[in-house]
């Protein structure tokens, strides 16, 4: 696949080698999931094309689909989700995506991922739901409902 300028350009900015896009940069990093923070879904379809790993996860344990929800980026989370990202991944704290979306506040994430399939029954080490951690009302009213319909 043919590297445009932008897209060269991004590795670089990034610090990733383009000629090697799925490996890791000199900080332990991944693209997919530097991408997904930077809510880029051109360069997360692009490397999904490039036959990126979707199980790679940053250094604190997360997926690229918990940093396309950090980055509030429907369009990354959609493209990681058709793509057949682990959607109930735990972090090794337990928290799921939902889990961490609920108890920042971000109910329009909180919503898609409900949308998508996302599990709310799911704890972490700690016990604690995503409807336990819900930091707004919205995020509440959400998790309440698709807890209710799981039941």
């Amino acid at each position: 696949m043919k590297l445009s300028e932008e897209i060269a350009g991004w590795f670089s900015a990034n610090g990733f080698d383009a000629r090697a896009p799925l490996t890791v940069d000199g900080q332990g990093r991944h693209a997919l999931i530097v991408a997904a923070q930077q809510a880029r879904a051109d360069m997360v379809a692009y490397l999904l094309r490039m036959g990126a790993d979707l199980s790679v996860l940053d250094l604190y344990g997360n997926n690229a689909l918990w940093a396309a929800c950090f980055a509030e980026s429907d369009a990354c989370m959609a493209l990681l989700i058709e793509a057949g990202i682990d959607i109930d991944y735990q972090n090794p704290s337990g928290a799921t995506a939902l889990t961490y979306a609920s108890s920042s506040g971000k109910h329009a994430v909180v919503a898609q991922l409900l949308l998508a399939g996302a599990n709310p029954l799911l704890t972490t080490q700690d016990d604690f739901s995503a409807l336990d951690l819900a930091a707004n009302r919205a995020c509440l009213q959400l998790l309440r409902q698709a807890t209710k319909a799981c039941s």
